[in-house]
């Protein structure tokens, strides 16, 4: 597993003051705005009235924000210094420094745990597991994890895409195909990370001891193409009444560019 002090840097080195998460102050691609209108409709499908929430690598709170905004009690837990004092000041829920892994709080804590970001972080694979056993860990019983995750299918389509149809595979983009390694590469455009299947994605939530899993594509089917055109409101409201009638559909989640597990303790 990787240490505490590695999880740090690594964060810090890409995302600590690179705030390129959603955020409905800044503009964003049509992808980011379907992603942000999905993600917060399943959040509100799967979250009691007034459940007590423990957001997991929220980052600068744009969803733990939201969700207070709606009644909940919301707890914020980010590994990025520069990521906590913008939750803090952004008020409504708390925040504080912590690990996907080590989690502070007591058992039966919470109503509900998202893990929107950790997942994709933590390469490890027995990483991912302690941080999803944690979850449950401190979940109530008859509590719901909402554990997100980035498509394998449409990250190694992108970097395909983007490398030009002539340049050979690298064996960077062969990794992340094949075992869906994203290592700490800059001179290909890859930070540390892993991307899953959505086959993947169901079998560790349940490896980690969770009932009832579910894996849902955010944006599919259409998130590479929204990634084509310009910000448009139309464009984004067919998107997302297309994702919501996907999801039931046999290989709907894997072409989406986040996917998202929801499973019972």
């Amino acid at each position: 597993m990787g240490s505490r002090a590695d999880l740090d840097a690594h964060l810090r080195r890409f995302d600590g003051g690179r705030f390129d998460e959603p955020s409905p102050r800044t503009p964003r691609s049509p992808a980011g705005l379907v992603e942000l209108a999905r993600t917060r409709r399943l959040l509100a499908d799967h979250l009691p009235p007034g459940a007590e929430v423990l957001d997991v690598g929220g980052g600068t709170a744009v969803h733990a924000a939201w969700l207070a905004g709606r009644g909940h009690p919301v707890t914020l837990a980010d590994p990025v210094p520069e990521h906590v004092a913008t939750a803090r000041a952004a008020g409504g829920c708390g925040a504080e420094r912590g690990d996907a892994r080590t989690l502070r709080f007591p058992d039966g804590s919470f109503d509900a745990v998202l893990l929107l970001g950790p997942l994709h972080r933590l390469r490890d694979r027995a990483d991912r597991l302690v941080a999803l056993s944690e979850a449950r860990r401190v979940l109530r019983p008859g509590g719901v994890v909402l554990a997100g995750a980035v498509s394998r299918v449409v990250a190694a389509t992108d970097r395909v895409t983007g490398a030009g149809s002539a340049d050979p595979p690298r064996p960077a983009r062969l990794r992340l195909v094949e075992r869906g390694e994203g290592p700490a590469d800059p001179a290909e455009g890859l930070s540390a990370a892993h991307v899953h299947t959505a086959a993947e994605l169901r079998e560790e939530v349940a490896a980690a001891g969770f009932d009832d899993v579910r894996v849902t594509g955010v944006e599919a089917p259409g998130s590479l193409a929204l990634r084509l055109v310009p910000p448009d409101d139309q464009v984004v409201a067919a998107a997302v009444v297309l994702a919501e009638r996907a999801p039931g559909r046999p290989g709907a989640p894997d072409p989406s560019g986040h996917l998202l597990a929801v499973a019972r303790r």
